[in-house]
């Protein structure tokens, strides 16, 4: 990876409080090395802080964020984060305009949950924390155990031991820019 790789790309975090501290720190270290800018988008307005007690401002209101402005997407996990996302009206929309908009979004461990409410994994094969396998199939995924999962720019992984292949995708799914698949 050079340090150009993903120069003049925008990637959005989106999440809350209560995220799995190294879903966030992993990907958004890897993605900067690799000469992308990171924006945390958040429904919180000042700070968040992870479950291990990382905490790290917020650039920019969910409310205020457009898909538009941005080149992927990233969700870290976190049951809580996950859980308060998927509730989070702006969230989901946020979510589903990169999917509208062909772009490449990754979710790692419970992240998988805002998909499903933002309705763009029917169709979709995807990995995730084992526990949301069955909600997944529900949904209409299909659910594997491996490691890294792409699917048509959805970059999806189980837990932070997937970590190093997760962000080794992302940083590919980004470099390679829109997907016609990647669509709601």
């Amino acid at each position: 990876m050079t340090t150009t790789e993903l120069s003049g790309k925008r990637i959005a975090f989106l999440l809350t409080d209560g995220y799995e501290d190294s879903e966030l720190s992993s990907p958004w270290q890897a993605v900067t090395e690799a000469g992308a800018t990171a924006v945390l988008v958040s429904p919180a307005t000042e700070s968040i802080t992870g479950k291990k007690g990382h905490s790290q401002y917020v650039d920019l209101a969910v409310a205020d964020a457009r898909a538009d402005d941005f080149d992927a997407l990233v969700l870290p996990g976190g049951v809580v984060n996950a859980d308060h996302l998927r509730m989070d009206q702006d969230a989901i929309a946020f979510t589903r305009d990169f999917f509208s908009a062909h772009k490449p979004v990754s979710a790692i461990c419970h992240a998988a949950w805002i998909l499903i409410e933002a309705g763009v994994i029917e169709g979709r094969t995807l990995t995730s924390y084992p526990s949301l396998k069955t909600d997944l199939q529900n949904a209409g995924a299909t659910w594997v155990d491996e490691e890294v999962v792409v699917d048509n720019g959805l970059v999806s992984s189980r837990t932070p031991d997937d970590l190093p292949a997760f962000n080794a995708k992302v940083i590919e799914e980004v470099a390679e820019g829109a997907h016609a698949g990647q669509t709601t």
